[in-house]
């Protein structure tokens, strides 16, 4: 409804240089938060349209935990207009890669909320969607459950790529519903990488 329309947060710039959140202007180094230095990541960088937080965060969890999976239209019209407000690099793009539920979850969830959002960013800007490219081998814990250290070894080497061929020197835009440490998506494009990928950007709803 227009009500939680209305109250999503939006992140705004400026933008750190790899995660993507908002800058606190007192409180970075070379357009890079202090986080980022910390802990540096496989993926080249990363976007976010939304802060995950209130009415988002609301709706995200309908949308992976409650069969809601038609949210999905609307909420990628938040990260086609992000793309589109900012001009994200999707003419470098040749491949967009949903980031994979291993087959124990998807069995539960029945949809991968990755790739539904991935299909309608396709759709908007004529790229193809490799789906099958990146497999979850190993099951893993909830990261919601874990603290930035747990969840880092939660996920490593939780990803392979099946086909190298498929992979090897594209650029990748690496699809997910919400970065919170990173974490994921940084072994899934380490995932890629290791399969021969140039360039691999993150884009997620929320983070």
């Amino acid at each position: 409804c227009l009500g939680c329309w209305g109250n999503i947060k939006r992140n705004l710039p400026p933008f750190c240089a790899r995660c993507g959140r908002h800058l606190d202007k007192g409180n970075f180094t070379k357009n890079i938060c202090p986080t980022c230095i910390k802990r540096p990541m496989h993926f080249d960088r990363a976007f976010s349209p939304c802060v995950y937080e209130g009415v988002t965060k609301e709706l995200i969890h309908a949308f992976k935990y409650k069969n809601k999976d038609y949210l999905g239209s609307t909420l990628s019209r938040l990260m086609i207009d992000f793309i589109k407000e900012y001009s994200l690099p999707l003419n470098y793009i040749d491949l967009i890669v949903p980031v994979p539920l291993h087959k124990t979850r998807l069995r539960e969830r029945e949809f991968n909320q990755a790739e539904v959002l991935s299909n309608h960013i396709a759709s908007e800007f004529n790229k193809r969607v490799l789906g099958d490219s990146l497999m979850r081998h190993r099951h893993t814990r909830t990261q919601t459950e874990l603290d930035p250290d747990a969840r880092l070894l939660n996920v490593k080497d939780s990803f392979s790529v099946p086909k190298k061929e498929d992979i090897k020197d594209k650029n990748i835009l690496l699809v997910d519903d919400v970065l919170t440490t990173g974490a994921t998506c940084s072994q899934a494009a380490c995932a890629l990488k290791d399969a021969g990928a140039n360039i691999v950007f993150v884009l997620t709803l929320a983070s």
